[in-house]
This record gives structure tokens, C-alpha cells and sequence, in this order.
């Protein structure tokens, strides 16, 4: 069955302001509400006015509604929350609660979670790169350990509250345009506990709950990095009305590397090079963080920037333990501080890559290379 367009439903225009639109909801209701329209259709009715209200009047719906009519409202017809249907004390719940409060006769004294905690723990590079163990000091809430969370003086009675009879609500009338309605409220005389404590705990003073330090152990995994927050869950305040404890959450800095830093999970090391051994090639030492140095070998003419990997020398990834690449990254050092003795063989250096010079003597080798003057000048930068 085709829905009808909601402005018709509510007996007004599409241009009619908020206020107009409220005002002809609350002649719908009263008119089409079951404690007072006793005609099988009355209910069905009532659902169709709150439903069109709920769309008209958020300015955002209407507007959708206006476009896009029924088809743009999904098969919720825009509700925030579903329809909650009648009940015996406050009516039709979703609309009702809107005017007086939650007229449902539902406790508002519901488990709640505890809050979460946070600490912060600074590691030093070696730590995020193998994991670590740490404690951390935490303040949390707990339950009371003189009273076992009761709140009352051990020995002293715990009385069912008389007001509400011990159930923790209390039932209230009022008139409202809609005629009068039953309201069930929590008890404000024993707060909704249902009992009243005649001697409160010395210690807690009858919330049942105290802060108290606490040193958790907390495994930091390999891998980490700065800003990432390890979770422990349940080490957090303790709930309230039976409801579970919150997590704590501790966030990780890390300290810098004096030789390497990070880039995802790889590590990246600068290798300095000078220019005999970018030119000859050579085998140079690289540092690791997992084991002994590593031998890499410099092809000849290797540039500034060159980079090379050492498979699996990486930092491992915190989800899957796959470990990343050592980047090693060439350095070439161009010397701008010579003595005479380097000077002079630079100098000789650039005249071997040249032509002869003029006495017509070629310094060069039958093969274009000096390679035993880049050998002197490799000793003599070494």
C-alpha cells in the first residue's frame, strides 16, 4: 500500500513553517492517539502522523523529502530510531519521550561501561625495534575494599527503600495536550538502588567504589612506532551497576636512532663514501640492529644516492611479523679541507683524465685508468 504524502497526512502546506507544522502534529495526535480514539484504525493512523512529524520537522529530512519525496527516505522512512509501538504506561514511546522525558517505564539505572585510561611510555629504538616489557603506575577506579562495592558500614543494615518499595522507581501522573499520562521515574530517595544505607562506608562514603594506584605489566611488541597505542582490555575504571571495566591504553613514543631512522618498516642507514671508492668500488661495513655487521660491496662508479637493501633487516610489522629491508643509502664525500698531499694527487688525478698534457706525455694507462693513482688516493682519503 502506497504511502501518503506526509504534508497531506498532517493537514498542511509545503511551505507552512516549523511552528505550523508542530502545531497541526499535536491536533493529529490527540485526534488519532488510542487512549482516546477507540477506532481499530486509530493506532495505524497515530504511526502515520508521528512518522510524517519525525520527517518534517528536521529541516534536513524535509528537505530530502521535498526532493526525493518517499523514495529518498530508505526503508526506515528517515527515522532516527524505529518506531517503538504503544505501551501500557507511557504511550507511544519515541513521540512521547520527546515532551515529558521517557514515559516507558524503563530503569535509567542500566550497566554502564567503565571509563578508559591512558598512559604513555617513551621506548628507546632498540625497544620498538625487538619489543619490550614495561609497567606503567595507573590511578583507576576499583571497588571499595572495606564495603565489597555495597557502600554501607560492614555490619550496619541496608534498607529497602519505602518510597519506591524497594523496586527503584516511582510512578508519576501528569497532564499534558495529550490528557494524562503515567510517567515511571527513578526513585529520587534511594537514587533507584531500591534500598536506602543508614551508616555509609567510612572509607568510600557509600559509592560503593576507590581510586587506588596500580602497576601493570605491558608488553610492547616489536615493531612499534611512535603514536601507535597498545590496548589492554578490562584494565581501565570499574563499571557501574554490574557493567564491564574500561581498557587502558597505553600510547608509544620512540626515541631517534644515532645512525639510523625508520621509513615504514624498513631501516635506512647513510653510508659514506668517498670518491676513489664510488670510482674503484670497495667493500665497506654495515651496522644491524639484529646481529653482526653486514660486508657491502660498492660497485664501481657508484653515485651519490645509490641505494642498496639488505633483505630482511628491517624492523618486523607489528600485525604480521613480516620484517622489512636495511635501505642503505650512499653518502659520496666531496673533500673541501685537502692538505698538499691530497691536493697533489687530485690534481694528478685530473690531469690523467685529460689529454697529454704539454711535453706530450700521456698519464694515462694502456686501459684510460690510472687505477694506481685512484689506489694512492683511495689511501690517502681512507
Amino acid at each position: 500500500m502506497a504511502k501518503q504524502d506526509y504534508y497531506r497526512v498532517l493537514g498542511v502546506s509545503r511551505t507552512d513553517s516549523e511552528e505550523e507544522i508542530r502545531k497541526a502534529f499535536r491536533k493529529k495526535a490527540m485526534e488519532f492517539h488510542p487512549d482516546r480514539n477507540k477506532n481499530a484504525d486509530a493506532e495505524d493512523k497515530f504511526k502515520e502522523v508521528n512518522e510524517a512529524y519525525q520527517v518534517l520537522s528536521d529541516q534536513k529530512k524535509r528537505a530530502h523529502y521535498d526532493r526525493f519525496g518517499h523514495a529518498g527516505m530508505g526503508s526506515n522512512g528517515g527515522f532516527d530510531r524505529p518506531f517503538d509501538g504503544f505501551d501500557v504506561f507511557g504511550g507511544f514511546g519515541d513521540i512521547f519521550d520527546s515532551f515529558f522525558g521517557d514515559a516507558s517505564g524503563r530503569r535509567t539505572r542500566q550497566p554502564q561501561r567503565g571509563a578508559d585510561l591512558q598512559q604513555r611510555v617513551v621506548l628507546s629504538f632498540e625497544e620498538s625495534f625487538f619489543g619490550s616489557e614495561r609497567e606503567v603506575e595507573i590511578t583507576r577506579l576499583e571497588q571499595c575494599r572495606k564495603c565489597s562495592g555495597a557502600g554501607n558500614e560492614p555490619g550496619t543494615p541496608v534498607d529497602s527503600c519505602s518510597t519506591c518499595r524497594g523496586t527503584g522507581q516511582v510512578r508519576r501522573s501528569q497532564r499534558s495536550v495529550f490528557g494524562q499520562f503515567s510517567q515511571i521515574t527513578p526513585c529520587s530517595d534511594c537514587r533507584g538502588s531500591g534500598s536506602v544505607i543508614q551508616s555509609y562506608c567510612s572509607d568510600c562514603k557509600g559509592a560503593g567504589a576507590e581510586r587506588r594506584k596500580r602497576k601493570i605489566a605491558v608488553t610492547i611488541p616489536a615493531g612499534v612506532d611512535s603514536g601507535m597505542q597498545v590496548r589492554l582490555s578490562g584494565e581501565g575504571d570499574m563499571g557501574q551497576e554490574g557493567g564491564p571495566p574500561g581498557n587502558l591504553y597505553v600510547y608509544v613514543d620512540v626515541k631517534q636512532h644515532d645512525e639510523f631512522y625508520r621509513d615504514g618498516i624498513d631501516l635506512v642507514y647513510t653510508l659514506p663514501v668517498n670518491l676513489a671508492e664510488a670510482a674503484l668500488g670497495a667493500k665497506r661495513r654495515v651496522p644491524t640492529l639484529d646481529g653482526p655487521d653486514q660486508v657491502l660491496s660498492v660497485p664501481q662508479g657508484t653515485g651519490a644516492g645509490a641505494v642498496f637493501r639488505l633483505r630482511g633487516r628491517g624492523l618486523p610489522d607489528v600485525h604480521s611479523g613480516r620484517k622489512g629491508d636495511l635501505r642503505v643509502v650512499i653518502d659520496l664525500k666531496v673533500p673541501n679541507d685537502l692538505n698538499s698531499h691530497q691536493r697533489g694527487l687530485l690534481e694528478e688525478l685530473a690531469r690523467s683524465f685529460g689529454p697529454a698534457d704539454d711535453a706530450g706525455e700521456d698519464n694515462r694507462d694502456d686501459d684510460g685508468n690510472d687505477k694506481g693513482l685512484f689506489e694512492r688516493i683511495k689511501g690517502a682519503f681512507g
